[in-house]
C-alpha cells in the first residue's frame, strides 16, 4: 500500500508540474511536442495526439508512425500536442520546443529559431514558462491544505494539554531536561504549538527553555493523640509543579545525528488499547478495546514508552498486565512476542487529552491553508541547514524514505497531508539554481534579464549535461541511504 500511495502522489505531483510548464508555453504560442506522464525508454504503454480532426492511439509502441510527425501534419495541427505515459514510473517530461532540457541538446535545434519556439520568446515569457512548474506544484500545496481544512478540520493538542509531560532526546536529557517536564517557554517565548516548538528548538538555536517540571516532596506531619500523650510523626508525600530554566550549551541542530530519527521530544501518552492487530496476544489473553494498561508485574508504569520498554524487556515472556476497565482494576497474563509487542493499536494522544478541534467554512480555509502551507516551506527550507552540518548527506533519502512516510494502510487525510507537503517540497526543490532543474534555466533567464547578453545554447547544453550527473548522483547517494538504512 505504502508503494501504491507513493506512486500516486509523485503521479500528481509530477502531473501538475508539468502542466505549469505546459499552461504559460501554450499561453505564450510556444509549441509543446510531447507532455508525458513517467519515462518512455524504448516504447510507451500510451501514446494519444488530436490530428486531421480526430483523437489518434497507440497502446504499447515503440516508434510513433511518420503520420504523427507534426512536419507531416496540416499547419492547424502541428501545434497540437503528442501525450503519453511511460513505463518507467521516476518522473515525466513536457517537451517544449526550442528548449534545451533532459530531452534535448543544442544539436536538436532547428537551424533558425522558429516563432514557436521557446528560445524565440522574450525572456520574461521564457521565465514564466519555466517557473510554471514551481508556482503549479506550490499552489497545488496550498489548494490541498485549503480543501483539508474545510473537509476534516483541524485538531491541536495544545502543549500543556499533555498532562503526563514528555519524553526527551537523549541530547536534551543530557542538558538538564526530564522525562515528564512540560515545556511552556523558549527564549521568553511562550510555547503552546508542539509542532512550532520541535522546530524552534531544532533551527533557532535556543539559550534558554523554561519548563513545568512535577517533583515528589515529602512533608512530615505531627501528631498528638492526646494532651500529654505520645507523639506520631507521620511522613506523607505529595506532587508539587515548578519552574525550571533550562540553559543549552549548544545548537542542537550541530550535534544532532542526521540519520536519527527521534524527535526531540514525544508526548508521554497512557496506553489505551484501541484495537487489535490479527492473531494479537492481548486479545487472546482477554484484553478489551478501552483498557488502560498501568502496570506490569506489579510494577505501577504511567505512560506507554516506559510500557513499551518493560515489554520489550521481556520479549518471549508471560507478564501480568495490570489493566482499569470501567473503573475496575484486573490483572491479565499476556505473552509477548519475540519482538516485544502484543498486538495492539493504542489511542492518539490527541483522542486522550483535552485537543482543540477547528472546523472551517471554504472561505475561513483559504487564509488557514495559505498560512500553513507557507509555514511548512519557510520551516523545510531552514531545515536544510542540516545538510552543512558534519555528516550531514547521511540523512538524505530516497524513494524509500518517501514511501515510509506513507501509513501501511490506506488512509485519505494522511495520503493527502502527505501529497501536500511532498509538493512544497518538489516546488522548492526545483527552484534551487542547479543546471537540471527549473531554478538552473530560471538562473540563466535572470541573468539575461539582468546583463541583456543570452547564454549560447553549447554552454546551456553542457550545464545541462553537469547538471544532470549532479542530479544523477544525489540521486544514488539518497537511495543508497535508504539500502543502508535497510541493512543497519
Amino acid at each position: 500500500m505504502k508503494i501504491i500511495a507513493l506512486l500516486l502522489s509523485l503521479s500528481l505531483l509530477v502531473f501538475t508540474h508539468e502542466l505549469g510548464h505546459f499552461f504559460f508555453a501554450r499561453l505564450f504560442k510556444t509549441r509543446v511536442r510531447r507532455f508525458y506522464l513517467f519515462f518512455n525508454w524504448k516504447f510507451s504503454i500510451l501514446k494519444a495526439k488530436k490530428f486531421n480532426g480526430k483523437w489518434h492511439f497507440l497502446f504499447f509502441n515503440g516508434k510513433t508512425p511518420d503520420e504523427w510527425d507534426e512536419k507531416n501534419l496540416r499547419p492547424e495541427d502541428q501545434n497540437n500536442t503528442l501525450w503519453g505515459i511511460g513505463w518507467i514510473p521516476l518522473g515525466g517530461y513536457c517537451d517544449i520546443a526550442g528548449m534545451i532540457d533532459e530531452t534535448k541538446g543544442a544539436d536538436d535545434m532547428e537551424s533558425e529559431p522558429q516563432p514557436w519556439e521557446y528560445r524565440s520568446k522574450k525572456a520574461w515569457q521564457r521565465l514564466c514558462i519555466i517557473s510554471g512548474g514551481v508556482l503549479v506544484n506550490f499552489l497545488s500545496a496550498l489548494l490541498i491544505y485549503t480543501c483539508i481544512f474545510a473537509h476534516w478540520g483541524k485538531d491541536d493538542l495544545p502543549m500543556q494539554n499533555a498532562k503526563l509531560g514528555y519524553d526527551y532526546h537523549e541530547l536534551l536529557l543530557a542538558e538538564g531536561f526530564q522525562n515528564g517536564d512540560i515545556i511552556y517557554a523558549i527564549d521568553g517565548e511562550e510555547m503552546n504549538d508542539i509542532v512550532k516548538t520541535q522546530h524552534k528548538l531544532l533551527l533557532d538555536n535556543p539559550k534558554i527553555v523554561s519548563v513545568h517540571r512535577t517533583v515528589r516532596l515529602s512533608d512530615t506531619i505531627v501528631k498528638s493523640e492526646s494532651e500529654g500523650g505520645p507523639v506520631m510523626m507521620e511522613i506523607v508525600p505529595h506532587d508539587t509543579v515548578m519552574d525550571v530554566d533550562i540553559a543549552l550549551s549548544y545548537d542542537l541542530l550541530t550535534k544532532i545525528d542526521p540519520r536519527d530519527t527521534n524527535l526531540l521530544f514525544a508526548i508521554r501518552a497512557p496506553f489505551v488499547v484501541k484495537d487489535f492487530a490479527a492473531g494479537s496476544h492481548a486479545r487472546r489473553a482477554g484484553m478489551e478495546v478501552g483498557d488502560s494498561v498501568v502496570s506490569l508485574n506489579g510494577e505501577p508504569m504511567a505512560c506507554y514508552t516506559e510500557i513499551a520498554q518493560t515489554m520489550k524487556d521481556n520479549q518471549g515472556k508471560t507478564v501480568a498486565f495490570g489493566v482499569y476497565r470501567n473503573g475496575e482494576y484486573i490483572t491479565l497474563d499476556v505473552d509477548i512476542d519475540d519482538n516485544g509487542k502484543i498486538g495492539v493499536y493504542l489511542e492518539s494522544p490527541v483522542n486522550l487529552f483535552e485537543s482543540v478541534h477547528t472546523d472551517y467554512t471554504f472561505g475561513a480555509a483559504i487564509p488557514a491553508g495559505i498560512s500553513y502551507g507557507w509555514n511548512q516551506l519557510t520551516t523545510y527550507v531552514r531545515s536544510l541547514r542540516v545538510l552543512f552540518t558534519k555528516d550531514g548527506y547521511k540523512g538524505l533519502g530516497g524513494f524509500g524514505t518517501l514511501g515510509g512516510l506513507f501509513p501501511s494502510t490506506w488512509n485519505w487525510y494522511s495520503f493527502w497531508t502527505i501529497t501536500a507537503f511532498l509538493a512544497v517540497i518538489l516546488a522548492f526543490m526545483n527552484v534551487i539554481p542547479i543546471p537540471g532543474l527549473d531554478g538552473g534555466h530560471i538562473l540563466f533567464t535572470l541573468w539575461e534579464m539582468i546583463t541583456r547578453r543570452k547564454p549560447s545554447e553549447k554552454f546551456l547544453e553542457t550545464s545541462q549535461t553537469i547538471g544532470m550527473i549532479l542530479l544523477l548522483i544525489l540521486l544514488i547517494v539518497a537511495n543508497g541511504n535508504d539500502i543502508l538504512r535497510i541493512f543497519k
